[in-house]
């Protein structure tokens, strides 16, 4: 399994949620096996979201999706998110 992670701050979670569960039929179809949402304790703008796929190469291939960065931006994501993928072992 290979779990793709993005940390990433957003201008208001309320709006990116919107955005992010208007996504969901992309991912699936893009594939995302499973996925979570965390927000930082002391701020809930600071939003950390994982994806599980079956290979290396389906989450490589997810992060170039052009329909991915459109939603990074209609969902307010400020600056650049910090990404990084692994592999179950």
């Amino acid at each position: 399994m290979t779990t793709l992670f993005v940390r990433h701050m957003v201008s208001d979670y309320k709006i990116w949620r919107k955005a992010y569960d208007a996504f969901a039929a992309v991912q699936k179809a893009n594939g995302v096996k499973a996925e979570a949402v965390y927000q930082a304790a002391d701020n809930p703008n600071d939003v950390t979201v994982t994806h599980e796929f079956a290979t290396l190469e389906a989450a490589q291939s997810f992060t170039r999706l052009e329909e991915l960065g459109k939603a990074i931006h209609s969902g307010g994501v400020v600056g650049t998110p910090a990404v990084w993928i692994t592999q179950k072992v």
